[in-house]
């Protein structure tokens, strides 16, 4: 398109076009969020230094869980077991304790990741229902652990220091979300194994005939989730300084929303880590305007959807705009 003066204005490239309106999204609520602050509390806490590394350091959390679930809804599946997976790693975790409760947490969801892949590449399950089986298997046998009352174990020094500490003023579960996401996207750009879960996702059955083992894409996908929710688990420990029940449910939508409000397709196949990032900062830094605004939960819980719903509904109409 070109304007009256002769300029043609840049054409978003479809891909391109989530991360835009996330990113308009983020500045409409630092701004809303500042113009309401200043007018009622007289500072602008959301363009303090210090206040957003603490927001982004509860974001983490959100970041680590999305990451994994964007691996999995790139071949068009969905990952319900995460809630009780990093309930499971946290817990598990934090009863072993010493130099082995982060490896036996990470293990736990490796296990749990290979397990659902296995059921819905070999078993040809639908993932939304084997996954949902899953997670519930997990309730049970943590409520079996833990007799149904809370757990009296405590988090190891060390997840205590990786959620909560901070190194160069900066929080430590920062760097350890900025190295998954390094390292998650790296295998999805620069891998044969993300160029397959791409091609997966687009078509299973032309991948599986072009040569791809579309069932091992499947498992390593599940098992990447499985490890980013589990990992997410132990931090969420290490902030709360102990394991509890249900600790990991208020993390399955908000993840599932950030890694589609950021572009990726639900149904698999396209998508971009960039989007994922753009998605969890904003639903960040919508969650802190709205605790600032002191809004109910009901209150939250409406405007959390609308923005979501106006949010879908614009990249759509724009999605068919530049395509």
């Amino acid at each position: 398109m070109a304007t009256s003066s002769g300029f043609a204005l840049p054409r978003l490239k479809p891909d391109d076009v989530p991360i835009a309106i996330s990113a308009a999204f983020v500045l409409a609520i630092l701004l809303a969020g500042t113009v309401y602050t200043m007018s009622t509390m007289g500072s602008a806490p959301l363009l303090q230094l210090d206040y957003l590394l603490r927001q982004l350091q509860i974001g983490s959390f959100l970041g680590i869980v999305a990451a994994g679930m964007m691996v999995v809804i790139l071949l068009g599946h969905i990952d319900l077991s995460v809630p009780w997976t990093m309930t499971a790693a946290a817990m598990m975790a934090t009863t072993v304790g010493g130099d082995l409760a982060i490896p036996i947490g990470l293990l736990i969801g490796l296990l749990i990741g290979v397990f659902n892949g296995l059921g819905v590449a070999y078993l040809r399950i639908p993932s939304m229902i084997f996954t949902l089986g899953v997670d519930s298997v997990m309730r049970g046998l943590m409520i079996a652990h833990t007799g149904g009352f809370a757990p009296q174990t405590e988090a190891t020094d060390l997840m205590v220091w990786l959620a909560s500490g901070r190194l160069l003023g900066i929080p430590v579960a920062l760097y350890v979300w900025t190295l998954i996401s390094i390292i998650v996207a790296g295998i999805l750009a620069r891998t044969a194994f993300g160029k397959s879960i791409y091609a997966t996702g687009n078509r299973e059955a032309a991948a599986y005939l072009s040569g791809i083992r579309t069932p091992w894409v499947i498992i390593g996908a599940f098992a990447i989730c499985g490890v980013c929710a589990a990992a997410a688990g132990l931090l969420l420990a290490g902030y709360s300084t102990k394991a509890y029940q249900s600790m990991g449910n208020a993390y399955l939508l908000p993840a599932i929303a950030a890694v589609v409000l950021g572009g990726t397709h639900i149904l698999g196949g396209r998508g971009r880590f960039i989007g994922t990032l753009a998605g969890v900062i904003l639903i960040v830094l919508l969650n802190s305007v709205l605790s600032i605004m002191q809004m109910p939960e009901a209150g939250r819980q409406i405007i959390y959807g609308i923005v979501i719903i106006v949010m879908l509904l614009v990249y759509g109409r724009t999605a068919k705009v530049t395509q």
